[in-house]
């Protein structure tokens, strides 16, 4: 599996734990147990699937964000 599928796989397995999480009689409890697993498994976006020069850390300040 190369490096595109990788993320985009990961990304269509978030947004389907989404989805699940918001249907009638989903388990609470495995999507609070998988999701942040799944999240932390995202790997690095492979080149070219943001603009060159994009930063993600630049942009506005959230309250509650990091000082």
């Amino acid at each position: 599996m190369d490096t595109r599928e990788d993320f985009n796989r990961t990304v269509a397995l978030l947004g389907a734990l989404a989805l699940y999480a918001h249907t009638f009689g989903a388990d609470p409890a495995f999507v609070d147990a998988l999701g942040p697993s799944l999240a932390a498994s995202l790997p690095e976006p492979p080149p070219g699937v943001f603009p060159p020069g994009y930063d993600p850390t630049d942009g506005p300040r959230y309250p509650g964000g990091q000082s």
